[in-house]
């Protein structure tokens, strides 16, 4: 039997539910980017120019009054003025939609909180790691918060749709021997689910740590204290049929890593330490 949700408090409620409605009036106008139409903006750039559809996200890729930032938007940034290769960026909010526009050659590289699985390398080819992750919980706090995986038996999680997050779940549901509900959400990303899980809409997320741990000073209720998988790799996508493209961005990336201050030095501002295993 799925438990019950507390009442938020009513100051917190208008709060929570009126950031709600400011990040998903955001999603809604980025989700635009996710629809491949016909038109002179929307087809390949073509030339020597790569399309890269990146995740909107805190960790990825984010917009703040003037300013473009991310992890993964500043290393794309670095490792273009070394190749001399231009990028255009293509923000997406929707992580099945992007899949999609990978594979039918609308998009040349896929930059997401996708981990590598065994299964989706037949599917894709990933570049080497570019950093290292985990798949968390995020609840509210408070008297009910869980502190095991054993206790999500007979409850539900959201996962966003097209995320290796809904294997993670079926194969964490076999391990504790007791069901564990997955619901695929095909709207919105892992940053709109953790504003669900604040305002009381939905009781449980599956998301990765770093985009927990970057929204923790806005969302301050929530605990993301509980894991759902190890540490993971965290790397990029390229069509199956283009392994030639993937071993370039491999190679820019080597070259940025040269730079050792630069490249730790990003690692410190977004993650708050860097990846020794992934240093060259």
């Amino acid at each position: 039997m799925m438990r019950q949700q507390q009442p938020a408090k009513r100051g917190q409620m208008i709060l929570y539910l009126t950031l709600l409605a400011v990040v998903v009036g955001c999603m809604v106008a980025l989700s635009m980017c996710d629809k491949p139409v016909e038109g002179p903006d929307t087809r390949p750039s073509g030339g020597d120019t790569l399309d890269i559809a990146i995740e909107y996200s805190p960790v990825t890729y984010y917009t703040y009054a003037d300013t473009l930032g991310g992890y993964n938007y500043d290393l794309l940034r670095l490792m273009s003025l070394k190749a001399g290769r231009p990028m255009k960026f293509h923000p997406v909010v929707t992580l099945e939609k992007a899949l999609a526009g990978l594979e039918d050659g609308h998009y040349d590289v896929l930059v997401a909180q996708f981990p590598m699985t065994a299964g989706d390398t037949a599917r894709f080819a990933f570049t080497d790691p570019i950093y290292i992750d985990q798949q968390v919980l995020v609840q509210r706090r408070g008297s009910d918060a869980i502190h095991s995986q054993l206790d999500l038996a007979g409850d539900t999680v959201w996962v966003v749709k097209g995320s290796p997050m809904v294997g993670r779940i079926a194969s964490l549901s076999r391990e504790i021997g007791d069901t564990i509900y997955a619901h695929v959400d095909e709207l919105y990303g892992p940053e709109q689910l953790m504003m669900m899980v604040s305002s009381g809409e939905i009781r449980y997320a599956v998301v990765n740590r770093s985009i927990a741990r970057a929204m923790a000073s806005q969302l301050p209720n929530l605990d993301r204290s509980v894991a759902i998988s190890l540490s993971q790799f965290q790397s990029w996508m390229v069509s199956k049929d283009r392994k030639g493209l993937c071993d370039s961005l491999n190679r820019w990336h080597n070259a940025v890593k040269l730079d050792t201050a630069t490249y730790l030095g990003l690692q410190r501002r977004y993650f708050g330490g860097t990846f020794p295993t992934l240093a060259r």
